[in-house]
């Protein structure tokens, strides 16, 4: 899928969703857009970013024994 990005340097472009995260550690994206629109990096939240959450853990793999 491609996405639609503004890099630091306000140029815009177009990436592929796997090269989204690893350009956005390295600080060279200022916006992408998703459904709900235009996000800002630093200012919107994104995944991954953390965040607080006391409920139980739903993110683990049970472990399944097959015989």
């Amino acid at each position: 899928m491609d996405i639609k990005v503004v890099y630091s340097d306000d140029t815009q472009g177009v990436l592929k969703t796997f090269q989204l995260d690893k350009l956005i550690s390295m600080g060279k994206i200022k916006k992408f857009y998703r459904s709900g629109g235009w996000v800002t990096i630093g200012v919107d939240p994104i995944r991954g970013t953390g965040g607080n959450y006391n409920g139980p853990e739903r993110r683990k793999s049970s472990t399944i024994i097959f015989l």
